[in-house]
């Protein structure tokens, strides 16, 4: 059985969506930055301030192939986990990756007091999610709007899963 992957930016609701989707299909749900905190030892924020974004892009390459592994999952990846071309690859191995498509007025809204971003820190938002948005599609298999409740995002991807 194939994973189900979720991409998208930051706050479009991989991980909300993510933990609904796996106990509608019962499988097991994998949050990426969750699995890259629990092997390194600390927060993602720590790894970014102690080891810097390029030792974190490196586990999360790892983490990639260890979790393109898995049988069934439902991953939700970070926000940066499929703008690189190398871990999309890995996962579409095994895996459906599905783009939950936010507007950015939306993801504005939904990040407006969040401090626990550490690309926030570095990045213009807009100038991010430009950048980032045409990466998530070409990435995916599919794409859905995470613009309505999670129940409802969930519901469609499980619409939309071949």
């Amino acid at each position: 059985m194939k994973n189900i992957i979720l991409c998208g930016f930051m706050g479009c609701g991989k991980s909300s969506v993510g933990e609904i989707l796996a106990e509608l299909l019962n499988r097991k749900f994998i949050d990426m930055d969750s699995y890259i905190s629990t092997k390194a030892g600390m927060d993602i924020n720590g790894i970014f301030a102690g080891l810097g974004e390029q030792a974190f892009r490196d586990m999360e390459h790892t983490a990639c192939a260890e979790l393109a592994e898995e049988k069934g999952a439902v991953i939700a990846t970070g926000g940066g986990t499929l703008t690189f071309e190398r871990n999309a690859c890995l996962l579409r191995q095994n895996g459906t990756i599905v783009f939950i498509d936010v507007p950015l007025e939306i993801i504005e809204q939904r990040l407006a007091q969040d401090n626990t971003r550490p690309m926030l820190k570095k990045h213009d938002l807009r100038e991010l999610y430009e950048e980032r948005r045409p990466l998530y599609k070409k990435a995916a298999d599919f794409t859905v709007s995470g613009v309505g409740p999670p129940e409802v995002v969930a519901e469609e991807i499980i619409n939309l899963l071949p």
